[in-house]
């Protein structure tokens, strides 16, 4: 009967080896409906997620022969004959049972709600007993709350280092201990998936035997993610993800895009209008995006700099590449500013290259919507700046050659397949993201993509001074933005993520506004994202005209925003902020000829995280320096945003600590699809054993020929 319902509801290909892995969780012995509620909390259906469930830390129980000997607060092994119970005599009060040791010690084992026929069961008096548990004093006297382990001479004794599991409510050490146990015992015996050759140089064991160690710890070291069995378990999820990738990005290079070269006149005639020649960089990415182009393999390419890098030059030259083989281009941003600044940025290329670029936005209504959507369908627009509103299925574009999304993680999956299909073939996908993102985690976010890396500021960019001052000090702050003003300058003032929340920035924002207001006069202007779209594109033409100095915002300049005369940046609670954007605040100054300055105004006292994060900006303006301490301190999800990423959650593998395990798991995948396309060869089908191990059944639909 459990074998039958361990071949149930298996998908079609799932080896059978693996049936008893992918069996219901309550197939396993002691796990009812109870337990199975609470295993689902966790995330826990099937043993096979069971058996990735590694202990999250451990507890050393030293074995002594007198309680004199413990050192409490301690974990400790005893032998102990039970005496007298008290049962409590008033609601709420524990159960108490006085033990002793064989040489005169005393011990109270204290207990709260126990049921009585248990209880006395377990500790019959005069009975000798192993306890194991935390020995602590109290009033003098050492006691044991609850005791994790009441055992017979004749049982097992506990190990002397325990792992502890995960929990949730409902759920127990010993449960988790019996069921992982059982769950163990259905590991297949399996052919080597790893290469030969970083299994003997790294030492690792066989999958098994990871796994057995793994949940048998004999010490704090053995918790650690370099052992050889927790490495060697990390580097199988990361293959099988970098597989996933690898066979993800041949797709798409399969479907045939349509070869898109470029003459190069337009692109001459911009760069000749340029006051200053594109970096190494810049020349570099257009050259690899070009030649993607004109491949008969469709693009899929990151671009990927830091703040101030120049990735618009080369979204327009990358664009313009389209438009010189007589087709158009799309550069998607994520919110209406910054697609009506990238227009407003690229107008004068495009009158130097006399070709016609316009802006779709969900604000463009009307008989002006319908002639821009007309000229689009006949060709007559050349490249399109839009927000989502190109998703709308009105929206048809004549000959679409060039998608270009700007800051990606902000558009799901299923929006990137709309855009793809809104060409008669798929356009070439150029994704640009101004977040420097730690290597380790472009490998894993952005592996089915190549990589464009802008790692050069183009001349003319100014380094800025970054100061840390407490709120305290805010006169003074406002004193010398008086004087800096009276010398010409503008300055952005950012107000503080009090919660997640828009209502609260609304709130900070409006008063520090009015506050400024009261000061400066008609010089202050304030935009945030619940603004209606034409008072913050007018506040925000003020500012860039100069016709406000000072202009209040919240996070919704976080990217993008461009105007080379701001020279100043507050930003208020910096302390409050994340590392990546603090660092895309601070770039929206820097950006013209004038010295500029950030200062980080910070609420004391300072926390260690707040202060580590405020030096490292003010000590380094590298964003993939930035990028890594975001990294160490926060953690892979949290740096991209996981909900919105799509990075996978790994059970085991940590890719702060592991960053080295996942590019050789990249590097490993693309040479075995090169020489095994169809995973054909032993190792190629023990891969395909491992992708269904860790449940990547969709990309082995990708194996083979189709």
């Amino acid at each position: 009967m459990a074998a039958d319902r361990r071949a149930m509801n298996q998908p079609k290909g799932r080896p059978p080896s693996l049936f008893p892995l992918f069996a219901a969780i309550d197939t396993l012995p002691g796990i009812g409906p109870k337990g199975q509620a609470a295993l689902a909390q966790m995330g826990v259906e099937r043993p096979r997620d069971l058996v990735l469930t590694l202990p999250a830390s451990g507890v050393t129980r030293r074995r002594i022969d007198r309680i004199t000997d413990a050192r409490a607060p301690e974990t400790v092994t005893l032998a102990i004959t039970a005496g007298r119970h008290h049962p409590p005599t008033v609601r709420g009060r524990p159960w108490r049972v006085h033990c002793g040791d064989d040489h005169g010690g005393d011990l109270t084992l204290v207990f709260f709600h126990p049921r009585r026929d248990w209880i006395e069961k377990q500790l019959p008096t005069g009975q000798r007993r192993i306890v194991s548990g935390k020995i602590e004093l109290f009033d003098g006297l050492a006691q044991m709350v609850h005791p994790d382990h009441i055992l017979r001479e004749e049982d097992p004794l506990p190990a002397d280092f325990e792992p502890v599991y995960p929990l949730s409510a409902g759920l127990t050490q010993r449960m988790m201990a019996k069921a992982i146990e059982a769950a163990l015992t259905r590991v297949p015996q399996v052919e080597e998936w790893i290469d030969p050759q970083v299994i003997t140089s790294r030492g690792w064991p066989d999958l098994g035997q990871a796994l057995r160690d793994a949940h048998a710890p004999n010490s704090p070291r053995d918790l650690s993610p370099d052992t050889p069995s927790r490495a060697r378990l990390a580097y199988d999820e990361f293959l099988a993800h970098q597989m996933t990738l690898a066979l993800v990005r041949r797709d798409k290079r399969r479907s045939r895009g349509r070869p898109t070269a470029g003459d190069g006149r337009l692109r001459r005639a911009v760069l000749d209008s340029l006051p200053w020649p594109p970096t190494g960089a810049q020349s570099r990415a257009v050259d690899e995006i070009a030649a993607d182009m004109a491949s008969d393999r469709r693009m899929s390419r990151l671009l990927q700099g830091d703040v101030g890098a120049g990735k618009t030059l080369v979204a327009m030259l990358s664009a313009l590449v389209a438009v010189e083989a007589g087709g158009q281009a799309v550069l998607m941003a994520p919110t209406e500013i910054l697609a009506r600044q990238h227009a407003r940025a690229l107008q004068p290329l495009a009158q130097a290259a006399g070709i016609r670029l316009a802006a779709l936005t969900g604000r463009d209504k009307g008989e002006l919507r319908a002639q821009l959507l007309q000229d689009l369908a006949e060709g007559r627009i050349d490249i399109l700046v839009g927000t989502h509103a190109v998703f709308q299925k009105d929206v048809h574009f004549n000959d679409l050659r060039l998608a270009i999304i700007d800051e990606q993680h902000r558009f799901g999956v299923a929006q990137r397949l709309e855009l793809s299909a809104k060409g008669s073939a798929p356009p070439d996908m150029l994704v640009m993201t101004a977040t420097p993102i730690p290597r380790s985690l472009a490998l894993t976010q952005y592996g089915d993509l190549d990589l464009s890396v802008l790692d050069e500021k183009p001349p003319g960019r100014q380094p800025i001074t970054t100061v840390m001052i407490g709120d305290h000090r805010l006169d003074e702050v406002t004193a010398r933005l008086r004087h800096a003003l009276d010398q010409g300058a503008r300055a952005y003032w950012v107000c503080p993520l009090v919660e997640e929340s828009e209502v609260s920035d609304l709130t900070a924002a409006e008063a520090r506004f009015q506050s400024l207001r009261a000061q400066f006069g008609d010089q202050v202007r304030l935009i945030h994202g619940q603004m209606p779209p034409d008072q913050r594109d007018a506040a925000m033409a003020d500012f860039a005209d100069g016709r406000a100095t000072i202009l209040v915002a919240t996070t919704v300049i976080e990217v993008g925003v461009d105007v080379p005369e701001a020279t100043i940046m507050v930003i208020e609670r910096a302390e409050s902020f994340g590392l990546a954007q603090l660092h895309q605040l601070r770039g929206r100054v820097g950006r013209g000829q004038g010295a500029s300055t950030c200062v980080l105004m910070y609420h004391a006292p300072l926390n260690d995280t707040g202060a580590r994060r405020l030096t490292t900006l003010r000590d380094t303006e590298d964003g993939f320096r930035i990028a890594e301490v975001d990294l160490e301190m926060r953690g892979a999800g949290d740096v991209i945003g996981t909900a919105q990423s799509g990075l996978p959650r790994f059970h085991i593998g940590d890719l702060e600590h592991q960053a080295g395990l996942m590019a050789v798991a990249r590097q490993d995948a693309r040479a075995l699809l090169e020489r095994d396309p169809s995973l054909d060869s032993p190792r190629g089908r023990a891969v395909r054993l491992l992708m269904w191990l860790m449940s990547q059944d969709e990309a082995i639909r990708l194996i083979g020929i189709g």
